[in-house]
């Protein structure tokens, strides 16, 4: 079945546009990343039953204790990820529901996504597919733990907050990579990593809350 793109009523096209202006209004400034977030449904990616909420700029819950992520966020991490330009080859860690996929999508040259929980993949490829999106690789696995075989990467942005951060991303980088992750556990904030040579250059950014980077797989 054909998915509905436009939405109607609280997830119409006007809808959209109220969220663009108050992520614009909080600080979002690229012309590009506005623009995905104002063409991606993002009611598709959440059950029927939350829909009429997609456009609010707050996390919804897709189920397994997972969140869509707050629009505003999606719209940061992303444009932190393009500041330096449009890097080639993206590792996405925790793509969940796929949102954050699809406007990486629409961004970049490539994106390599891992989730851990195969049913939240399996919906989300689907999505992708329906949307025709062809430069998104899906794998299921623990990001958190494993070398992706695509290694290195350009940019890697992890949708879900270590305590500190894994060595194994790190080692994964380009030079001149970046890494955008939310770092802590009762007090979390955005960091962006950029790899200069041998060494690791370190920012943060805001207070954010995040659901906590998870070991294991869940089929």
């Amino acid at each position: 079945m054909k998915p509905d793109i436009g939405g109607i009523g609280m997830t119409s096209q006007r809808t959209r546009e109220r969220l663009v202006q108050r992520l614009i209004d909080q600080g979002v400034s690229n012309i590009s990343v506005l623009n995905a977030i104002r063409t991606t449904p993002r009611h598709l990616f959440l059950d029927e039953a939350m829909s009429h909420r997609a456009y609010e700029d707050t996390a919804l819950p897709i189920g397994f204790n997972q969140t869509l992520s707050q629009p505003y966020i999606v719209a940061r991490m992303t444009e932190l990820l393009l500041r330096d330009g449009r890097p080639e080859k993206v590792l996405e860690i925790g793509s969940g529901s796929g949102y954050q996929t699809s406007v990486l999508a629409q961004l970049v040259d490539q994106v390599y996504a891992v989730e851990r929980i195969k049913p939240l993949l399996d919906k989300s490829r689907k999505i992708l597919r329906q949307l025709k999106y062809r430069n998104v690789m899906f794998q299921h696995g623990d990001g958190s733990l494993e070398r992706h075989s695509y290694a290195p990467f350009n940019a890697i942005l992890c949708a879900a907050a270590p305590v500190s951060i894994p060595e194994v991303f790190l080692q994964q980088l380009m030079p001149d990579g970046r890494l955008i992750l939310p770092v802590g556990k009762d007090s979390q904030v955005l960091k962006m990593i950029t790899r200069k040579d041998d060494e690791f250059v370190s920012e943060t950014f805001e207070t954010v809350r995040f659901v906590p980077l998870c070991e294991g797989t869940v089929r």
